[in-house]
């Protein structure tokens, strides 16, 4: 098993002290976090990509840039690109352009965005935007694997043998995944052009996503390929471990409590009303360390995932509580997990 973890920069006061950051120090909060994970022996660092509301995160190529030239090991991904919202011309030569800087660190993650706000902010509204998606990604596809690109599409002007610069350090190319939380739209696109799916696993139970990786591997074996060689990413929707149960259920009470009052909860109409139902329903890792090594392998006997993604801060956790979880987390739990499921991903 691989590990990433990921931010999309919230800077929103802390939910229970109420202390807010200044963008700067939130900023030098995100690069220290991704040394950190280097530290630990994370495989990957994730930034996404939002354009509205409480999130600083409006361009991931630079944040990732810094973390560049502040690490030396770790991957870098985006988590996601919102491709429907942007120009593929541009995003080509932004990335390709971190990936070069970052000496081949890089993976990309396409999702289409879901936050009618920032569709606004580009002059979108949310009809099409799998459209833009689909399209926006086959001209991306094209743009970071081919020079001398001619091409015609609905949603930008034509190109006739453009090449974009500067070229991707990797070689063929930079790899994409497509990020997957709600529909086949983004499974379809994925087994079509045979490339790996991060599944979301956020916000509602096992069974919602386990079906859209079904679909993707039933797809994946329609377009005449081996489903075996499909690979799956999964998230995981918060990260809490102490020595015991009671330990970490108490401990992790609060910060339910304080996250079922947030925007993002009351966006995305969580299926839970208390914490017990969170804990043994959705896919937050709250537990000692053998329960989370049990209820990460019931997660991976469903999705057959190779890359997990937690994040490394829980809002509303102290900083000393949440490093001593994340410790844990990385000494008693990740270990056994390598050693219990195999990756092929960044080679294994």
């Amino acid at each position: 098993m691989r590990f990433c973890t990921y931010t999309l920069i919230d800077n929103s006061p802390d939910p229970i002290s109420g202390r807010q950051l200044t963008t700067y120090e939130r900023f030098q909060h995100v690069v220290r976090q991704a040394q950190w994970a280097e530290e630990l022996g994370f495989d990957g660092y994730g930034v996404g990509e939002r354009h509205a509301q409480r999130f600083i995160s409006s361009s991931p190529p630079v944040v990732l840039a810094y973390i560049a030239a502040a690490t030396s090991r770790i991957r870098l991904l985006t988590t996601v690109t919102v491709l429907s919202l942007l120009d593929p011309v541009r995003v080509a030569e932004d990335y390709a352009t971190l990936d070069q800087l970052s000496g081949g660190r890089l993976d990309i993650i396409i999702g289409k965005g879901n936050d009618p706000d920032q569709n606004a902010l580009f002059g979108y509204d949310l009809d099409g935007q799998w459209d833009r998606n689909r399209e926006k990604y086959e001209l991306l596809r094209r743009l970071l694997l081919e020079t001398d690109v001619s091409w015609s599409g609905r949603y930008r002007p034509a190109l006739s043998g453009a090449t974009t610069q500067p070229r991707p350090f990797q070689q063929p190319g930079i790899p994409i995944w497509h990020g997957s939380a709600s529909s086949t739209e983004s499974t379809e696109l994925a087994a079509k052009w045979g490339e790996p799916l991060f599944s979301a696993n956020g916000f509602h139970p096992m069974a919602k996503y386990a079906e859209l990786i079904d679909h993707y591997r039933e797809r994946w074996a329609a377009y005449g390929r081996d489903p075996a060689d499909a690979v799956v990413g999964a998230g995981f929707n918060g990260l809490y471990v102490k020595k015991t149960s009671q330990e970490a259920v108490e401990g992790y009470r609060p910060i339910f409590d304080a996250f079922m009052e947030s925007p993002g909860a009351r966006h995305n109409q969580l299926p839970f009303s208390t914490l017990e139902e969170f804990l043994a329903g959705g896919s937050v890792l709250v537990g000692s360390p053998e329960q989370v090594i049990d209820k990460f392998g019931r997660y991976q006997e469903a999705f057959g995932h190779e890359l997990s993604g937690v994040s490394l801060e829980v809002p509303g956790l102290p900083e000393d509580g949440n490093r001593a979880s994340v410790e844990m987390f990385v000494t008693e739990v990740v270990p056994v997990l390598r050693t219990a499921y195999p990756s092929r991903v960044w080679g294994g």
